[in-house]
């Protein structure tokens, strides 16, 4: 098969904050195992790649890299040679959106253009009107990990206070974007079976036009540690505070349950927690500030470490495209209880305990359970790893990746005709 020049698009790749820089990471250097020549194409935050793998900086003006009005003044007024971009991110951020799928969308394109010696473009979840043009000129797959309206109905359903309602619709409206350009685009990578539905009621997108690849994980890092070195009294859970579709809530409330019963039991959160947020007030609330520790902007090394000295694992989300924490826990062989929810039960298949989103009691029972019979779950978890280590592994991935590029390309090349 020839060798071809490789393109991934992503508007944002956070090294540490959420999944989008961990698949860029992982995918571009699958791909550039098997022989491909591939170029990361982001704006910022950038990501972290390996060695291997070439980084071109698309910036923006960067705006959410500070929540102060005054500094993201500062960056507009100093940005030399403005586009028309960067007005419309300025005034966009300004009126409280969020516009970078857009700008990067454009940025790319134009980068494109002027750069046109790709074979195949991916792009990584933007969605945007610039994407629709590159689909006219070269091979072209989107990825969507899941359709972001439903970030939004969680978001709803959590407060009915008009101030908040009208932000969070400011801030999604660059779903009006995604709705129009994601049934235009002729062919879409969706990691799980339930985004794959999502996509079609949510985006009105062909079912043809939409391929299911899980994404990969590399269980040589996420993997287990000595047994005597595993803290009974330690739960772990990854979750951005703040954002209800994690439903991080649910689990320190359960939290709350099981203190009564062992004191000593604590909850690690790999995420961040916001200042005076609602994540902040709830644990104080609770009185739990002594049992919960957050933990962010830390190496994937220093994940695992944590992952495997838990006893228990817990996802409370209330929706998940895919989920990597489920899978990461799983190739740890940590005792795993999740949601019973989209795209989990695909994941977990019977190496899980599931239970009903938005049930505190029940994630509380679930973690007794498991330190009651702690070797009965350490087992079901020891077989976890290796159901992760045969469905989730990267050669097998990639090789499904590589299957759907090339027929992209050779569609592309019949269409030309």
């Amino acid at each position: 098969m020839q060798k071809l020049n490789i393109a991934i698009l992503s508007y944002r790749s956070a090294k540490y904050g959420g999944g989008q820089g961990v698949f860029v990471k992982d995918i571009s250097m699958a791909l550039s195992i098997i022989g491909h020549k591939v170029d990361v194409i982001s704006g910022p935050p950038y990501p972290e790649l390996y060695k291997d793998i070439n980084l071109i900086k698309l910036p923006g003006l960067n705006l959410f890299e500070t929540f102060s009005s005054r500094d993201r003044f500062k960056k507009f007024i100093n940005k030399k040679k403005k586009n028309i971009n960067d007005y419309y991110e300025f005034i966009s951020v300004l009126f409280g959106g969020f516009p970078e799928m857009r700008t990067f969308g454009d940025r790319a394109n134009e980068f494109i253009k002027n750069n046109n010696h790709y074979d195949l473009i991916i792009d990584n979840q933007s969605i945007s009107y610039g994407m629709l043009e590159i689909q006219k000129r070269l091979p072209f797959i989107e990825i969507i990990h899941h359709p972001i309206t439903y970030d939004l109905k969680h978001e709803l359903e959590a407060s009915n206070k008009i101030k908040y309602r009208i932000s969070r619709y400011r801030w999604y409206s660059f779903l009006k974007m995604q709705k129009k350009v994601a049934p235009k685009i002729n062919t879409i990578i969706t990691p799980s079976k339930s985004s794959k539905k999502g996509i079609i009621e949510e985006f009105k997108c062909k079912e043809k036009n939409i391929t299911v690849i899980n994404n990969g994980l590399d269980a040589s890092e996420f993997a287990p540690i000595d047994r005597s070195q595993i803290n009974p009294f330690r739960l772990i859970t990854t979750a951005s505070a703040d954002v209800p579709l994690k439903g991080l809530d649910f689990s320190l409330k359960a939290l709350k349950i099981l203190i009564t019963d062992f004191p000593e039991i604590h909850l690690i959160v790999i995420g961040n927690i916001k200042e005076n947020g609602h994540t902040q007030r709830l644990i104080e609330k609770l009185k739990i500030e002594k049992n919960v520790f957050f933990k962010s902007n830390i190496t994937k090394a220093e994940i695992t470490n944590l992952y495997s000295s838990s006893s228990v694992a817990i996802v409370s989300s209330l929706y998940e495209g895919f989920g990597y924490p489920v899978i990461e826990a799983m190739s740890c062989a940590v005792p795993l209880i999740a949601t019973d929810v989209s795209s989990i039960p695909e994941l977990t298949k019977e190496f899980a305990i599931l239970v009903e989103p938005k049930n505190d009691q029940m994630i509380a029972d679930s973690v007794k359970k498991v330190l009651i019979n702690y070797d009965k779950y350490k087992e079901i978890a020891v077989k976890s790893r290796k159901h992760v280590k045969e469905n989730f592994n990267w050669a097998k991935i990639t090789n499904e990746y590589e299957d759907i590029i090339y027929k992209t390309i050779k569609k592309f090349k019949n269409a030309d005709i």
